[in-house]
C-alpha cells in the first residue's frame, strides 16, 4: 500500500568499501524471516549517532550512547540489530541483555564489547529471547559481505511493507565516493528523532567529531522532518558511519569536498526518511507541508507540525474530502498568540484556497477535490510574518492504520 515507493534493485545498491553486512533468521518473533543483522566495519572506521528523546528509551539506546561516548565513535567495529523485540521497558535485565549481545558479537569478532553498537525494534515490554539472538550472531557474521545491503534492509523491517535502501555514487574532490543507507519505520513516527532505525555509511574518512555534527544536521534535515502518527518511539536511532577506505579525508567543514559529501549524505537520509512516510501504516497519500514567511524557524515548524499531526486533517486527506477549514484550524491552534489571520494565505498545490482570513474569492470546491484525489499533495501556508520557512512530510490516516496497530501483536 506504500505511496509511490519503489523497491531498490539489489544490483543498484553499490558496495561501500570497508562495510560488510550479513543477516540471519533467528526466529526471534516470527519464524522464517530475517530478523538479525550484523554490519561489520573495517578497522579505522568512525561512527556517530542521534537517538530518541523519549525518556523511556530502550536498553540498546542507552548502551549505544555509552559506547559512542566512551570512544567518541572512533573505534566502532560492528552494529547488531534485531527485530521482533524492542528490548524497551525491560529494566535492568534488558540492559544486561543489550550488553551481553555486544559481548557475544565482540568475542566472535575479536574486538571489545564497547566497539559494538546494539539496536532493537519490535514489541515493547517483552524480554529479548537471548538464546535465539545469540545463536543467530555467528550465522549473520558468516553471511557478512559488501553486497548485503538489500537483505539488510529486509532484516530490519517490522510493520514496513517494503524494504528501504538508497545508494549514491559521486566523484568528490577527485575521489569516487559511495554513500549507502537503509531505514525501517512505518508507525510510531514523529520528530525527536523521527525514524525507528536508520543506518548510513560512506567509504570516505571523516573525523569523528565532525561526523557527530553531520549526523545531527542530516537528521534535522530529514528524519526530524517527518511524522506519521505523532508518536516518538523508545528505540529511534540514526547512525552515520565512515569506513575511511576511500582516499577522501575530511577533518573539517572547510576541507575540499566536505560540503559535497555532507550534501550527498543528507540526500540519502532525506530519501530514506521520505520512504518511511510513503510506507506509513495504512498510508494512501504522501503529503508535503510547506510553511513560508514565518517569523522564525520554530514558528514555521510549529505550524507545519500542527497541520501534519492533526487527525482531522489527515482523515480528510484519506477521504479525498476538501474540508480545508481543518487546515486553517490547525494553523490557528499552533501556538502563535499574535498571529494575524488576515495575513495568512493557504494553497493546495497550485490552488489558492484562503486569503485575508477567509475563503479565496476564486476558490471552487471542484479545484480542491481535484487535488485531494492525487496520491501526492502539497499544502503551502504563507504566514507573511518574516523570512523563515520549513517543510515537513506526512501521510494520511486510514482505516488500515487502526487495524495494523490493533493487530500488531497477534
Amino acid at each position: 500500500m506504500a505511496v509511490n515507493l519503489r523497491v531498490s534493485d539489489p544490483a543498484d545498491l553499490h558496495p561501500v568499501a570497508g562495510v560488510e553486512l550479513g543477516t540471519a533468521r533467528a526466529h526471534i518473533r516470527k519464524p522464517g524471516r530475517r530478523d538479525v543483522l550484523v554490519i561489520r566495519l573495517a578497522a579505522g572506521a568512525a561512527a556517530a549517532g542521534v537517538f530518541t528523546r523519549n525518556r523511556f528509551c530502550a536498553a540498546p539506546v542507552r548502551v549505544c550512547r555509552d559506547h559512542l561516548a566512551g570512544e567518541g565513535g572512533a573505534a566502532i567495529r560492528a552494529l547488531v540489530v534485531n527485530t521482533g523485540c524492542a528490548n524497551a521497558g525491560t529494566g535492568a535485565g534488558g540492559l544486561a541483555d543489550a550488553r551481553a549481545t555486544c559481548a557475544e558479537l565482540a568475542a566472535l569478532m575479536g574486538c571489545q564489547p564497547a566497539q559494538v553498537l546494539p539496536f532493537s525494534t519490535g514489541v515493547i515490554l517483552e524480554p529479548l529471547p537471548m538464546d535465539r539472538l545469540i545463536a543467530g550472531l555467528p550465522v549473520a557474521l558468516a553471511d557478512c559481505r559488501p553486497a548485503g545491503w538489500a537483505e539488510a534492509a529486509e532484516a530490519i523491517m517490522t510493520t514496513d511493507t517494503l524494504p528501504k535502501a538508497v545508494s549514491r555514487r559521486a566523484v568528490i574532490a577527485g575521489v569516487p565516493i559511495t554513500v549507502n543507507g537503509i531505514s525501517k519505520g512505518a508507525g510510531m513516527i514523529r520528530p525527536n528523532m523521527a525514524t525507528m532505525l536508520g543506518f548510513v555509511a560512506t567509504d570516505a574518512q571523516v573525523a569523528p567529531a565532525l561526523l557527530q555534527q553531520w549526523v545531527r544536521d542530516a537528521a534535522d534535515a530529514s528524519f526530524n522532518r517527518i511524522t506519521i502518527d505523532g508518536d516518538t518511539s523508545t528505540n529511534d536511532s540514526f547512525i552515520l558511519a565512515a569506513s575511511g577506505a576511500a582516499a577522501l579525508r575530511i577533518a573539517g567543514d572547510a576541507d575540499p569536498g566536505a560540503a559535497e559529501l555532507k550534501a550527498l549524505i543528507t540526500s540519502v537520509a532525506l530519501e530514506l526518511a521520505q520512504a518511511i512516510v510513503r510506507d506509513g501504516e495504512g498510508a494512501t497519500k504522501f503529503i508535503t507541508v510547506q510553511v513560508q514567511a514565518a517569523r522564525d524557524p520554530a514558528e514555521a515548524a510549529a505550524v507545519a507540525y500542527a497541520i501534519a499531526h492533526s487527525p482531522l486533517v489527515k482523515t480528510a486527506f484519506f477521504a479525498s474530502d476538501p474540508n480545508l477549514g481543518r487546515i486553517l484550524c490547525a494553523v490557528g491552534y499552533a501556538g502563535i498568540d499574535d498571529l494575524d489571520v488576515d495575513h495568512v494565505d493557504l494553497f493546495l498545490d497550485d490552488v489558492a484556497v484562503a486569503t485575508a482570513g477567509g475563503r479565496h474569492p476564486d476558490y471552487r470546491e471542484e479545484q480542491g477535490q481535484r487535488v485531494m484525489q492525487q496520491s501526492e499533495i502539497t499544502v503551502r501556508v504563507v504566514l507573511n510574518r518574516g523570512p523563515a520557512a520549513t517543510t515537513v512530510w506526512t501521510c494520511d490516516l486510514s482505516h488500515d492504520y487502526v487495524s495494523i496497530n490493533a493487530d500488531y501483536r497477534s
